[in-house]
């Protein structure tokens, strides 16, 4: 049983990375109070810079439902209370019985200041974005149903960011290897909505990992650790 409540923290791991768009994403906004002939299906976006972003929240629930999936022992997938000890710890149990703080904190993606000077001077449908036109045809009636869904463009590209809390030296090494599942599962799989025409296709790479402690003894175990973490996460990369 996994011990509940916040533990002593030995340190923590800076990770960064490039993550690039294979093919075009969503993540769907607010289109309320939409203008007639505005996009049906508009993307988040930052709401200071009207900058596509990728929140790190849909990182960390679609990382921990692929993880899920994956060492789930049965045919349905099982309750979030009863994943495996090795998420819970990871990505946080909120179970009274279990509770206990995420060992990883996702930052929202904000695109990379080459990729935006880039893409800014394209012409595209909207801000910094594309406009995929889509139809759904009813079988019994053959009437059609189009609709606007923007997309960020493949191609773009944003910075990565999770910070790992060390708590606990003996565990890191799994911790970063189930980390680096995640992944590679999320490469193989996709990221937003519509993923099963083709949307959300993504990959890493420039993995770059720096140690930060408070106690001299824990910064100097980290920092010896640093190149193995990079080279366990790089390993990831498809």
């Amino acid at each position: 049983m996994m011990e509940k409540g916040i533990k002593q923290l030995r340190g923590k791991l800076i990770i960064k990375a490039v993550l690039h768009l294979e093919s075009g994403l969503h993540i769907g906004g607010s289109s309320d109070f939409a203008p007639i002939g505005a996009v049906d299906s508009p993307f988040i976006r930052d709401p200071f810079t009207k900058q596509p972003i990728i929140p790190g929240s849909s990182l960390k629930g679609k990382m921990r439902t692929l993880l899920a999936r994956s060492l789930s022992e049965s045919y349905v997938l099982n309750d979030v209370k009863d994943d495996d000890e090795r998420i819970k710890r990871m990505f946080g149990s909120s179970e009274k019985e279990t509770l206990s703080p995420s060992r990883l904190l996702f930052s929202d993606c904000h695109m990379t200041d080459e990729c935006f000077e880039a893409m800014r001077k394209m012409d595209m449908d909207t801000y910094i974005g594309e406009v995929k036109f889509e139809n759904t045809i009813s079988r019994v009636t053959s009437i059609a149903n189009p609709r606007q869904i923007e997309r960020v463009p493949a191609g773009a590209e944003f910075d990565f960011r999770v910070v790992y809390n060390v708590e606990n030296m003996e565990e890191m090494e799994e911790d970063v290897k189930l980390l680096g599942d995640a992944v590679k599962l999320l490469q193989i799989d996709y990221l937003g909505g519509h993923g099963s025409r083709g949307y959300g296709r993504v990959s890493f790479r420039d993995f770059s990992v720096e140690a930060f402690s408070l106690n001299d003894e824990s910064k100097a175990s980290l920092d010896k650790e640093v190149n193995k973490v990079e080279e366990l996460l790089k390993g990831s990369c498809v």
